[in-house]
């Protein structure tokens, strides 16, 4: 399986969950998604790229099982960012989570997890929906999509003040910047 040299998205690097949501992107007012074989890649060779990015690559293998679970809980997040209330999709992330589990460890540094599944191609579906409620219990206002209309992006905000408001104020925040500039010299 080749993968390109670097990863095609915008923004990586987010928590597990959100990185997940941003496997789909909008570029030049185009809809793009890692999982769609695109960018010279299978699908399952998206999956490894994710897998490498996120660092489950080594932990959990790229194939056409875990590509149908992880779109599954990748489809859930979406809708429970969009609406919190939205109980099919908590069902959903439930479900997910009824998965695997974590076993309490004692390791030479104290107490430690590990996590356990029912049938490993579940596992990067299930750190991901574990992941979003870590980061629930962390500050729920915290996760956010990107101010920008034309944005689909998602991130956790950890400024100091919580005020973040674009995915990439290189990106989106500068556009946005460059905009209001613009109207206000054309209004003069």
């Amino acid at each position: 399986m080749t993968a390109p040299a670097a990863d095609p998205r915008p923004l990586t690097g987010e928590p597990v969950a959100l990185d997940l949501l941003n496997t789909r992107w909008v570029q030049e007012g185009e809809p793009l998604d890692l999982f769609a074989g695109a960018f010279g890649l299978t699908r399952v060779e998206g999956l490894a790229l994710w897998l490498e990015s996120t660092g489950l690559a080594g932990r959990f293998r790229a194939d056409a099982a875990t590509l149908v679970h992880l779109l599954t809980v990748r489809e859930a997040l979406a809708r429970a960012v969009r609406d919190p209330a939205d109980e099919s999709a908590r069902a959903l992330i439930d479900a997910v989570l009824e998965h695997g589990r974590i076993r309490l460890t004692l390791t030479g540094a104290g107490i430690g997890e590990r996590p356990e599944f029912d049938d490993p191609s579940w596992g990067p579906a299930w750190t991901a929906a574990r992941d979003y409620l870590e980061l629930l219990a962390s500050g729920p206002g915290r996760i956010r999509a990107c101010a920008s209309e034309t944005c689909v992006l998602h991130f956790h905000d950890t400024s100091r003040n919580g005020t973040r408001r674009w995915c990439s104020m290189a990106a989106c925040g500068n556009r946005a910047k460059a905009s209001r500039h613009y109207a206000r010299t054309r209004e003069r």
